[in-house]
């Protein structure tokens, strides 16, 4: 796709890593979404490039909108108009027993698993109905609708409205069709 411009989110690792070098195999320029290891980014982004594309690695809290704001920004700025959003960023665990799991724990699974995603998709959505077109997509998990004892119990309630998310932003932004990845 010829002037494909997609930001991932959890983009230095995982299923975030994997989906920044399928993007470029694709034809997708890419930014790598990172909050951590500044190494495993760079070496993402150097990969989509080794894949004849452009990339960058911006390093991001999504729970924190002026974060947000700067990763829409810098990836306008370096490669052009956003036209995709991977949502893939989440705190995933161990996570502990959800009655042991104090206030500051549950509060970060939230914040970047399901505020995160709304913020980062606020963004992309002004940004791609402005244009008239793009693509957002959300990494759920089974556990969503399963439900998940022990560990996920709170991991799995903010996926669960990560599912909600994508079923209603689809129907706002008029696209109808909806497109929820699970891990």
């Amino acid at each position: 796709m010829a002037g494909s411009v997609t930001v991932v989110t959890g983009g230095s690792r995982g299923i975030g890593a994997a989906t920044c070098l399928r993007l470029a195999a694709d034809g997708h320029d890419v930014v790598v979404g990172y909050v951590r290891d500044a190494g495993a980014a760079e070496a993402v982004a150097e990969g989509v490039r080794n894949a004849g594309r452009r990339s960058v690695a911006v390093r991001v809290d999504t729970a924190v909108e002026t974060d947000v704001e700067r990763l829409f920004d810098v990836a306008e700025e370096r490669l052009g108009p956003v036209t995709g959003l991977v949502n893939n960023a989440g705190v995933t665990g161990p996570l502990g027993r959800l009655a042991d799991a104090d206030t500051a724990n549950l509060r970060r699974v939230v914040d970047v698993n399901l505020l995160g995603t709304l913020l980062c998709s606020r963004r992309a959505a002004q940004l791609m109905t402005a244009r008239g077109s793009g693509v957002i997509v959300n990494v759920s998990s089974a556990a969503a609708t399963l439900g998940s004892p022990g560990e996920y119990v709170h991991y799995a309630a903010t996926k669960a409205a990560v599912d909600a998310l994508t079923l209603g932003l689809a129907k706002e932004t008029g696209s109808g069709s909806t497109r929820s990845r699970r891990e």
